[in-house]
């Protein structure tokens, strides 16, 4: 039995890592007017602020079809595998996990695996990363699919965005509240509840009082734990934040793992630019290593 591990490009994994972890990554298409981009193929992220910033008809995205996923099992099957677990952005902001769990049983060449990761960014990624450890460990998909799950649960993140325009406009923020966070000022804070869907937690006056703010919020996670946690610090074109939050999070807690992810043009288009984010999830690798 042959596991193959398929994810989007909302994980925002390089395609470097995703190659060398042998995963098969599909880009989201990014929409600006006329034009299609894919994502981190014919645009970059520093291309697509850049457009993000220029252009007055603001962008719009376009799921992956089942057409391209069919092409990709194909490709799987042809090499050898059996089965493909897929993961995938949150189906609260995406009816892309819906559709792949009603075309799953049409495919017959390989034996399609959906799982929802209800996160994105650093979130997905972690999901793929240990799924594909699991496979290189000799497991299956009928036993990696509840190790995600278990894995999923621990996952929780703060996000802080300038405003709330792009999300509002788009569609994908789901509690009508929402509202308060543009008043004059504020930094709202955003998270994915237990069915994926983005919501507003909070606001702050400041991006600093908002970091704190998200740093209690992890902190209160460790006490509450009974295992290592590890954060990621996510940013949307602010690698200068992310480098401060990054070095105040290794000064607090030197043995703590601290990983450094990025918001691109998929979920740009939902955020905006300038968005930050602590995001944390039981930290597997550091398990292992005590074993």
């Amino acid at each position: 039995m042959k596991t193959a591990v398929l994810t989007d490009s909302a994980s925002y994994l390089t395609p470097e890592e995703a190659k060398a972890m042998n995963v098969t990554m599909l880009p989201i298409t990014v929409i600006f007017g006329e034009e299609q981009f894919l994502e981190n193929v014919s645009i970059t992220s520093p291309e697509f602020y850049r457009r993000l910033h220029e252009e007055q008809q603001l962008p719009s995205t376009a799921q992956i079809t089942m057409h391209q996923m069919q092409g990709a099992f194909d490709e799987l099957s042809a090499a050898g595998y059996d089965e493909v677990i897929c993961i995938n952005l949150s189906s609260g902001i995406t009816t892309f996990y819906e559709n792949l769990c009603a075309y799953a049983p049409t495919v017959t060449e390989i034996k399609v695996y959906p799982f929802d990761s209800r996160k994105a960014s650093a979130g997905e990624a972690d999901l793929v990363r240990y799924a594909q450890y699991l496979v290189e460990q000799g497991e299956h998909a009928e036993e990696i699919m509840p190790k995600l799950l278990a894995l999923r649960e621990t996952i929780d993140l703060d996000f802080i965005v300038d405003n709330l325009s792009h999300l509002l406009r788009t569609g994908r923020i789901s509690n009508t509240s929402a509202l308060l966070g543009n008043l004059l000022q504020m930094k709202p804070m955003i998270t994915f509840d237990e069915a994926g869907k983005l919501v507003v937690k909070g606001k702050e006056r400041t991006m600093r009082r908002a970091f704190a703010h998200a740093l209690a919020d992890f902190e209160a996670a460790q006490a509450a734990a009974d295992y290592p946690l590890q954060v990621t610090v996510i940013d949307g074109n602010s690698p200068a934040q992310s480098e401060q939050w990054t070095a105040k999070l290794r000064e607090l807690q030197p043995d703590l793992t601290v990983i450094q992810s990025h918001i691109g043009p998929t979920l740009g288009v939902h955020v905006g630019e300038g968005v930050m984010g602590l995001l944390w999830s039981r930290d597997w690798r550091k398990e292992l290593e005590k074993k």
